[in-house]
């Protein structure tokens, strides 16, 4: 992958999770584009794109943005298999900011310490243990449908909207007017 990227300067990367994410750490020259606005603005992208990389933290979310391209009519998109997590762990370059916990990793935390908290309230008031079996159906759904609602409502949270993503600024410089 570092071999194609800098033989093709044609090549765009679009990295599709939230701004704090990318705030954190991103491979340079990449352009954020969270889901939510790709979804939106997918048309619009598409004109100024020509062959992409798609990436996020694990590849699923981008596999999400890989069909929303294809959908309006885009080929030369691809996925970067295994996200950030592979990218790294290869020893590929990245640019670092200020340090955050992923959306990921803050759902593990707030369903565990719910289905804990679940658990133990279980033992002094008779039926509360079903509050947890309700947080592990949602883990179970989150799974099968590929989606977290859990994981929207922590992305919306202050300290992971820090950082914003400007959907015009991007475009424009994909459209080469900036």
């Amino acid at each position: 992958m570092r071999d194609w990227l800098a033989e093709d300067d044609r090549l765009r990367l679009l990295d599709v999770r939230e701004p704090a994410e990318f705030e954190a750490v991103h491979i340079p020259g990449a352009y954020n584009v969270p889901l939510h606005l790709l979804r939106e603005h997918r048309g619009e992208l598409s004109r100024h794109l020509g062959q992409v990389v798609l990436v996020c933290r694990s590849g699923m979310r981008a596999a999400q943005a890989e069909g929303l391209l294809n959908g309006v009519g885009m080929s030369n998109v691809h996925v970067l298999d295994g996200g950030m997590q592979a990218w790294q762990a290869a020893g590929g370059t990245v640019n670092r900011g200020r340090g955050r916990w992923d959306i990921e990793r803050q759902v593990r935390l707030v369903a565990g310490t719910l289905v804990l908290a679940g658990v133990l309230a279980g033992l002094l008031v008779p039926g509360a243990q079903w509050f947890a079996a309700a947080i592990g159906a949602g883990l179970v759904a989150a799974a099968l449908t590929n989606s977290c609602v859990m994981g929207a409502m922590l992305s919306r949270l202050p300290f992971n909207r820090s950082a914003s993503c400007d959907i015009e600024r991007v475009v424009g410089e994909l459209a080469g007017t900036r």
